[in-house]
């Protein structure tokens, strides 16, 4: 009777073998939509229809910005998951950034009036940003495992992929929800020009795979005190982003690019005042004995 049992239960494991529950796939399925809102906004790009991409490429940050929080509401975090989260994110803010501004900068598909060798070198500074971002994942990756220092809690290493796509874009979003074109010819041409769209490329690639430390919200508080203030300025944000979307977030893109030698400035203040501390911990214990 107990070996009869015994087999029972192996065949009762066995037939559970591969079953998933369906709340384990849906924060899978909310990065797949993140990855196709990328390409086709990519596609869209390709067809010279920019501002569809801009939204495209809106849909890919939120729901990447809820997979995770998802994943962790739910308790379905898995490996497969964060694999898939940074490839989808190589896709959207990568690869998609990068083609948008080499199809805006060079005229669209046609590249109607656009020299050959302006089009390879845009294609180019594209190709740098593509690849900065896939690095800058990768040693996201690789530093998971690792503890950082105390004065690295409230900062990010580099400028996040996220950041660094609405970084690059930036320049766009304000040309069209200022609509610069049509107000301010010469300031559009400024603007979209393909040196000027190199240069952003070549800066914020080179941001993001940089080392210089840049604002990570995720682990800041505020004070009972601040509470409220904080509170109203968000009301205040959002806000502002149902009166005019892109206008808001092109301001928050600026503005995010200004943070980043701020929060060099404040960063290395920290250090110096950890180190300082560290030092003179030290120098205690030497007098001690």
């Amino acid at each position: 009777m107990g070996k009869f049992r015994f087999r029972g239960r192996r065949g009762k494991d066995r037939s559970r073998r591969g079953v998933v529950p369906i709340k384990a796939i849906v924060p899978n399925l909310v990065t797949s939509l993140a990855a196709c809102a990328g390409i086709t906004s990519i596609s869209l790009c390709s067809e010279g229809r920019f501002r569809e991409a801009m939204y495209a490429l809106l849909l890919a940050c939120v729901c990447d910005g809820m997979d995770g929080r998802i994943a962790r509401l739910l308790k379905a975090s898995s490996k497969l998951g964060a694999e898939l989260d940074s490839l989808a994110d190589f896709v959207n803010f990568g690869v998609a950034p990068a083609m948008f501004m080499y199809f805006w900068l060079t005229k669209g598909p046609m590249h109607v009036g656009v020299a050959p060798q302006t089009v390879r070198l845009v294609l180019g500074c594209s190709l740098f940003y593509a690849m900065c971002d896939c690095f800058r994942l990768a040693r996201f990756n690789t530093m998971l495992e690792q503890e950082p220092l105390p004065y690295w809690k409230h900062y990010f290493t580099g400028v996040p992929a996220p950041g660094g796509c609405w970084m690059v874009l930036t320049p766009y979003i304000l040309m069209y929800s200022l609509g610069v074109e049509a107000r301010w010819p010469a300031v559009y041409r400024v603007f979209s020009h393909p040196v000027f769209g190199m240069a952003m490329l070549l800066f914020v690639g080179a941001l993001m795979a940089s080392r210089l430390p840049t604002i990570s919200l995720k682990s800041l508080h505020i004070s009972k005190r601040a509470q409220r203030p904080v509170i109203a300025l968000g009301l205040f944000l959002i806000g502002c982003l149902f009166a005019d979307l892109w206008l808001t977030l092109g301001v928050i893109g600026a503005l995010y690019i200004i943070t980043v030698p701020v929060t060099g400035i404040v960063f290395m203040r920290g250090k110096a005042r950890y180190e300082a501390a560290n030092a003179q911990g030290a120098q205690n214990v030497e007098n001690a004995k």
